[in-house]
């Protein structure tokens, strides 16, 4: 197969880069490089069926050839990108999704939309289904990449349903694993980095909001397996293993080593407004129609994402 994905020098398009190089396939992997960075792709540039392309998915998309699928992960999705540039968040998952989908539409591709659990805001409902509507601010400033990625959703059914493309949509629930960037401001990141640091670990608030967190290489194997599948609707993929935030700082401290203390604060800026109290994802349907669920413990996959973090910020000269 010929494979686009857009996003693909950023987290988890990396690693899906890998994945089908490793499949046997030819990627295309197109980024802008705002949040994506050349480090993630460098091991592949010399490789025979992988080409890079510098290109932003608001302007027009062409692609010489055919193509069998493309994978739509061009985004902004944490708080500190999504607050510093709202505009361009709403550009990407409007116009971006309209570019890919025009593309998909051309080449006769399969087209996979990297959706999120952010479509289900703050739930009322707990675990998430794909069933639920969501309770989302839409003026709130976490409305930008919320509503940019339900508006995608929308505008990859409608495609489905006016032109007959073949469509997928993945629910991406928090999802970590080597690769991320340092200063991406979600948790995962922020609290490896502090421990490894010695900082206080900063825990918002008493702590008490929970997430789930999902190891990149299940996450691949889940957005793999959808696109292979004939499955339309809305998919969750993340873990459904639930904790507290303090649960997990605590967790990060036993295994990275640290003797950093944990800082209970009360958040003066708009990072945590509109934060989700609870998320959990309901993975009945990826279990029935893909076969899927995550695999990998949380304790083995934040061993391998610590150690990756403690290289890093050994090469920065930090440690």
């Amino acid at each position: 197969m010929r494979i686009l994905i857009t996003g693909g020098a950023g987290f988890i398009g990396s690693h899906l880069c890998e994945r089908f190089l490793a499949a046997g396939h030819e990627v295309i992997a197109m980024d802008n490089l705002v949040t994506g960075s050349l480090e993630n792709i460098a091991h592949l540039m010399s490789h025979e069926r992988f080409r890079f392309v510098l290109h932003d998915v608001t302007r027009y998309i062409h692609v010489d050839g055919p193509l069998d699928a493309i994978l739509h992960l061009a985004s902004l999705p944490s708080p500190v990108d999504y607050l510093e540039k709202p505009i361009q968040t709403l550009k990407v998952g409007a116009l971006g999704t309209h570019n890919a989908l025009g593309l998909a539409l051309a080449k006769r591709a399969v087209f996979l939309l990297a959706s999120t659990s952010e479509v289900y805001g703050d739930p009322q409902v707990h675990p998430q289904p794909e069933t639920y509507w969501g309770n989302v601010n839409p003026v709130g400033p976490r409305g930008v990449y919320d509503e940019s990625k339900r508006f995608a959703e929308a505008l990859t059914i409608a495609y489905h349903r006016a032109h007959g493309i073949s469509t997928r949509i993945a629910r991406i629930f928090n999802t970590y694993g080597p690769r991320m960037r340092l200063n991406d401001g979600r948790v995962v990141p922020n609290f490896i980095r502090q421990a490894l640091l010695g900082e206080p670990l900063t825990v918002y608030d008493d702590g008490q909001r929970t997430r789930s967190f999902c190891y990149i290489s299940d996450m691949v194997e889940g957005l793999t397996r959808l696109l292979f599948s004939d499955y339309t609707g809305p998919v969750n993929l993340g873990n459904p293993q639930e904790m507290t935030i303090l649960q997990f700082a605590r967790l990060i401290l036993e295994l990275s080593g640290s003797r950093s203390r944990i800082e209970f604060v009360v958040p003066t800026d708009e990072r945590t407004r509109d934060d989700p109290h609870v998320r959990q994802p309901d993975i009945t349907l990826a279990r029935h129609i893909l076969g899927w669920e995550p695999v990998v413990p949380l304790e083995e996959g934040l061993r391998q994402t610590i150690a990756w973090f403690r290289a890093r910020l050994q090469q920065e000269g930090r440690l």
